[in-house]
This record gives C-alpha cells, structure tokens and sequence, in this order.
C-alpha cells in the first residue's frame, strides 16, 4: 500500500472504520465493523445508482454474468471513482474465467481504495488458480493487514507459508 491514500470520492467515516477493525479494543464485532465498510463501498449518492451495483452484484451471485457485465459497464463509464463498482466486475471476470480483465479492475479498485481487502483477495484467489503460490501469499498478507480479522485468510496463508518452505526443501 505504501500509504497510498483513498480517492477523495471515499467516505470520510471509512477511515474510522478501518481504525475500528485494526483497534486491539472494538466496541463492536469485526464481522459487523466489516459489513459496515461494504455497506459504504456499496453506498451512491444517488439511490438509483445504488441499486444497480445492488442489482449486478445479485446478478453475479445468480451467474447471470452477462446482465450484471450489462449492468456494470455503464455505472463504470459514468461513474469512474467509483471503487467497488471496478471491483464487482473483477469479481464477475474472476468467476467468469476472465483473469486478466480482472485482474486490470482489480488494479483499478485498488487505485481508488488502497485498503480494499477483498480485491486484495480476489488477487489472491487468481494467483492461487495460476499456481502463484509467493504471489497470493504477499496479496493474502496485505489484506490481513488491512483486516486481521477476515474469515479464512489467515488458515491460507498459513498453509501457503506450508507450501512455500515445503518447496524450498
């Protein structure tokens, strides 16, 4: 990350989250601090562009990869600060097959929200299909980094860091 900041369209009240989900003493669960920061991600200030990032990501959870692509690239044209609307359609690419398109929004996800821990995964989950085991283990870390808490990722890292002295053997 090399304290890259957000882009000026992030909201300001992210930053007290991530401060939140780091903090040793949290007031709240992690699982409901995270939620939070993915309900901001999520959020538009206009509703009607909301929804159709809302209607794309249920579109992805169905397959129905090329309504959500439908929907996705013009909320992407119109809107190109926004953050997670690059990082639903890595999303879709990745579970379409297509790694290196999203790859390059993952790229652009992280341009405008350095801290974006699930595009951070997403990278983590490609290099793990391409057998990139040092590759996905440094985006892993840099997602707990950002997240300590994140469901999962630290068992794979573990098991990565395995794999990895394994091999030096």
């Amino acid at each position: 990350m090399g304290g890259r900041r957000p882009a000026a369209t992030q909201p300001p009240a992210l930053d007290a989250l991530f401060a939140e989900l780091r903090a040793a003493a949290r007031p709240r669960p992690p699982q409901e601090i995270e939620d939070a920061i993915w309900r901001l991600w999520s959020a538009h200030p206009d509703p009607v562009m909301a929804r159709r990032l809302e209607l794309a990501t249920t579109a992805i959870g169905r397959g129905e990869y090329g309504r959500a692509e439908r929907l996705l690239g013009p909320l992407i044209a119109e809107f190109p600060d926004w953050a997670e609307a690059w990082n639903q359609r890595a999303t879709l690419r990745y579970l379409d097959g297509r790694d290196e398109e999203s790859i390059g929004d993952i790229g652009r996800t992280l341009e405008l929200e350095p801290r974006h821990f699930g595009a951070l995964c997403g990278f983590a989950q490609i290099c793990l299909r391409r057998g990139e085991h040092a590759a996905a283990l440094v985006a892993f870390e840099a997602a707990l980094a950002i997240h300590p808490h994140l469901a999962g990722v630290g068992a794979a890292v573990e098991e990565l860091r395995g794999t990895l002295a394994a091999a030096l053997h």
